[in-house]
């Protein structure tokens, strides 16, 4: 047997996989890393704890799964998107923590006049509205708050990456800084048309395009890996691409008007377009689904900032629930006709409203509300949100009209959350049986490269479970006009 050895370096975790021949996942585990939050709400990971990480998983995964380790002919990674960090090209240590992607601090820089006042140019060429949540201005926040950040630059030392670059430097001998389109595509630098690094956007950032990794398609040689000694020969990397892409590719939503959502952290939500750009209307990106032989791919996305961790914040902070499988039936058990929203708007709300400046709040509230009504308010947010995006595609796109939604993610193992998810949206909700389709996807596109799959037959009837719409329409455009007036109440002025 052959094994594809998948790193998944999500938000919350990292985890390593084996895929077999047959794109079966025959193996999984995982460890999670801590989150560094501070009083002003910024969030940082420690990428030498995620390195670590990924070296212990990676050696877990072979000595456990009881395969022979000459077994793996190929590793992919995946990552969590829009999170930067910058470290040192000679020695590939970072000079500080990790940006993460939730992460708002670089609102400051967005708001500098200079920056500020090239918004449209801003999302003419990268496709993505100017926005903190994105890699650039973490990068520009980075130069003008950290030290050794700024003098590295002035060295010639300075690497300023997303996760997946930083892992590549050091999973492979040779030190590859690399990363693909899908990443390099949500940095806010990246032009959506020449598919190259922006001079015009690096400029406006403060950014040396030398300080930024070489672009490379999805499923292209990365370089080579043993993990320190692990495997008995080095095997190539042979895949790579931000984890909602890497899920996009493992539903097999290869074809323009497929689409999917990812119940993670948070959430992202895409439609394939085909191979043409189009900027759509305010709200939505256009970012790359991924790129193979030199052929772009491209989607319309929306992103949900906060969705797991809500319910998350509901068990840790709030106390409402002690484990978040107790969300779903909880929620169930709820009275229907209590009208409580919950806007989860902790750090601003994010795709199509794009308003850093709104806060958080129950809305709606009556005296009978309780803990389950709230727990419901809660649930429905997260599929209230990928609803509002869903919606926006058919304004964007209108001949390319969803038939159904693919999902995938933590949250699809909640029956509750996946019935309302297809009630709101007034569509089938088709949900993978395989949760980890970020994994399976980068898999996916290194073991079709290496010729281990067959493309077509490894997408031919892959198991799911499809949960079909029970209110009519009248409930959905009730329940959507509370939610919308909820949303109305939380904007800020600025918003």
């Amino acid at each position: 047997m052959k094994y594809i050895l998948s790193i998944d370096q999500s938000t919350s975790g990292t985890k390593a996989m084996l895929f077999d021949e047959q794109g079966e996942m025959a193996y999984r585990c995982s460890r999670p890393h801590k989150q560094w939050i501070d009083r002003h709400g910024y969030v940082e990971h420690d990428g030498e704890e995620i390195l670590a990480n990924v070296f212990a998983l990676a050696r877990e995964a072979v000595e456990q799964s009881g395969i022979a380790p000459e077994e793996v002919v190929g590793v992919a990674v995946t990552n969590q998107r829009e999170t930067g960090i910058a470290f040192d090209r000679e020695t590939g240590k970072p000079f500080c923590r990790a940006v993460v992607w939730q992460c708002s601090r670089g609102e400051e820089v967005c708001q500098r006049p200079g920056i500020a006042k090239e918004a449209a140019a801003i999302r003419r060429i990268s496709g993505l509205p100017l926005s903190p949540y994105f890699t650039a201005a973490k990068f520009a926040w980075l130069l003008a708050h950290e030290p050794a950040v700024k003098r590295a630059g002035e060295e010639g030392r300075l690497c300023f990456g997303t996760m997946d670059s930083f892992l590549l430097w050091h999973l492979t001998p040779s030190h590859r800084f690399a990363t693909d389109g899908s990443n390099a595509c949500r940095t806010q630098l990246f032009d959506m048309n020449r598919l190259a690094w922006s001079g015009e956007l690096c400029g406006l950032f403060g950014i040396n395009p030398a300080w930024l990794p070489q672009v490379l398609d999805s499923d292209a040689r990365f370089g080579e890996t043993d993990f320190c000694g692990l495997l008995p020969r080095p095997v190539p990397i042979h895949a790579c691409a931000g984890d909602s892409h890497a899920s996009l590719f493992g539903h097999g939503c290869r074809h323009p008007g497929e689409g999917k959502a990812s119940y993670g952290t948070g959430s992202s939500v895409m439609l394939h377009i085909g191979s043409v750009p189009r900027l759509p209307e305010q709200g939505l990106s256009l970012s790359l689904a991924w790129m193979r032989d030199g052929q772009a791919e491209y989607v319309l996305e929306g992103n949900v900032n906060y969705s797991g961790s809500i319910i998350d914040w509901l068990v840790k902070e709030v106390g409402l629930l002690q484990s978040p499988k107790e969300a779903g039936p909880l929620a169930a058990s709820a009275r229907e006709e209590d009208a409580t929203c919950l806007v989860p708007a902790f750090s601003g709300l994010g795709s199509l409203y794009n308003d850093p400046g709104a806060r958080a709040a129950f809305v709606g509230m009556s005296r009978s509300t309780g803990r389950a009504e709230l727990v419901k308010a809660a649930e429905e947010s997260v599929a209230q949100q990928i609803a509002d995006v869903a919606e926006a595609f058919l304004q964007a796109a209108p001949a390319l009209r969803l038939r159904f939604l693919s999902a995938d993610g933590g949250g699809t193992g909640d029956s509750f959350l996946m019935q309302r998810q297809s009630d709101l949206l007034g569509l089938p909700l088709r949900v993978s049986a395989l949760q980890e389709l970020s994994g399976a996807g980068v898999a996916y596109l290194a073991g079709i490269r290496l010729g281990l799959y067959d493309e077509e037959t490894l997408f031919a009837n892959r198991p799911s479970k499809t949960f079909t719409p029970l209110w009519d329409e009248a409930q959905r455009q009730s329940k959507r006009a509370q939610w919308r007036e909820a949303v109305s109440r939380v904007r800020s002025h600025q918003g």
